[in-house]
């Protein structure tokens, strides 16, 4: 799916995820081969607001143990960050200008009150979706957007430099998961990783609507607190039901939220795949980047 593609430069040689658990690795020419390796508690505390990366000494060393030394030469990196420290937005409008600068300058101003940050020198990266009026009248222009503390983006890529290596994509992790997906029809991605849940409303290869949500317990009755009002959405802004949610992050508990929701929403309710291994709370987003560059 395009919808990858929101911060781009020439292809990485690697690529890692990261989570308060620990980052996922691989090499992009063999993918099958990813690595996970796990943190102590409190090498990284993942927020939108404050200091993500608490050791970035004990991320540097684990980068450099997890890849072999390249002499003087920096290699590139695709960095995929938890979905928390970002905020993901859906916005429309009736026209969209032209202009780099002029779009730029407007999808900053519509996401001003909605962040927990300064937005004039966050990090906004966006990307125009297909049109699509669903019946509803004229069609608007929708943009998907990130947006992240220019402050932590530094933080987490200040490492990888040390470690000799630029990072040359900077993603989070649901959108990359996305490539994981065949999202025909309304969709659903729930994504648990840790206390974080993401939940992404899809329509075909558009994404309507992006959750990101700390949660003290992630119980099936917590997430359906979630959930629910997502349906709502759906049914109410959509006109529609949706066909299939896709589960990641569940592990061995998706065996006893998929009968559930099945009942009570009458959907298909299926874990994501990988060719080249099994997504988890800690690789789905690095799998998903796999699958969209190999």
């Amino acid at each position: 799916m395009p919808l990858a593609n929101l911060l781009k430069d020439p292809p990485p040689t690697h690529a890692f995820e990261l989570s308060e658990e620990g980052i996922a690795f691989a090499a992009v020419a063999e993918p099958a081969r990813a690595e996970f390796a796990r943190f102590e508690p409190g090498v990284l505390l993942v927020s939108p607001v404050h200091d993500n990366i608490q050791q970035p000494h004990v991320l540097q060393e684990q980068i450099r143990s997890m890849v072999s030394a390249n002499g003087h030469r920096k290699r590139r990196a695709a960095v995929i960050l938890p979905d928390y420290c970002a905020r993901i937005a859906v916005l429309d409008f009736d026209t969209f200008p032209t202009d780099p600068d002029e779009q730029q300058a407007l999808v900053r101003f519509r996401l001003k009150k909605s962040v927990p940050f300064e937005v004039d020198t966050a990090v906004v990266s966006y990307v125009q979706q297909p049109r699509s009026s669903n019946g509803l009248g004229a069609a608007k222009v929708e943009i998907l957007a990130a947006v992240m503390s220019s402050e932590i983006v530094e933080q987490y890529e200040a490492p990888f430099r040390a470690a000799g290596f630029h990072p040359g994509l900077v993603i989070t992790s649901s959108i990359a998961t996305l490539n994981l997906l065949d999202a025909d029809g309304i969709t659903l991605l729930v994504k648990l990783s840790g206390r974080i849940l993401s939940v992404l409303v899809l329509m075909d290869n558009a994404v309507k609507l992006a959750r990101c949500i700390e949660m003290d317990q992630a119980g099936v009755l917590d997430i359906e607190s979630v959930l629910h009002p997502t349906i709502a959405y759906i049914e109410d802004e959509l006109k529609s039901r949706p066909q299939l949610v896709w589960l990641a992050g569940f592990g061995s508990e998706a065996g006893e939220f998929a009968p559930r929701w099945e009942s009570e929403w009458g959907v298909s309710v299926q874990p994501i795949r990988s060719r080249f291994g099994s997504p988890n709370r800690n690789n789905s987003g690095l799998l998903g980047y796999l699958e969209s560059v190999a």
